[in-house]
């Protein structure tokens, strides 16, 4: 059986809400399907690159997917103490990320 090189975890707020998991509660479930294919891709993959994974510097990474209606999301993730741990997603309007994500 293959093991997890790294386990993901979502960020978690000091007032306990974990942002990634709620923009995941949005989504169609196909699309949450998708995106959590991806992120299992990188926990069982780990170190992977693109298509499904980009380092963005700075200890930063994103997981890309692509889901239904051409629409594209990312994931922003760091590693701490073997751990992926899910900061931040959205949904990509330009080819571009915005700064801001």
């Amino acid at each position: 059986m293959i093991s997890k090189r790294l386990e993901a975890r979502f960020y978690k707020l000091s007032s306990g809400k974990e942002p990634v998991r709620e923009w995941l509660l949005k989504f169609e479930k196909e699309d949450r399907k998708k995106i959590g294919l991806d992120i299992k891709t990188v926990e069982f993959g780990w170190p992977i690159v693109m298509p499904v994974c980009k380092p963005l510097g700075r200890g930063l990474y994103e997981i890309r997917s692509n889901l239904e209606g051409g629409k594209i999301s990312r994931v922003i993730f760091c590693i701490h103490e073997n751990l992926m741990v899910l900061l931040h997603g959205f949904i990509k309007k330009s080819q571009k990320t915005p700064t801001k994500e």
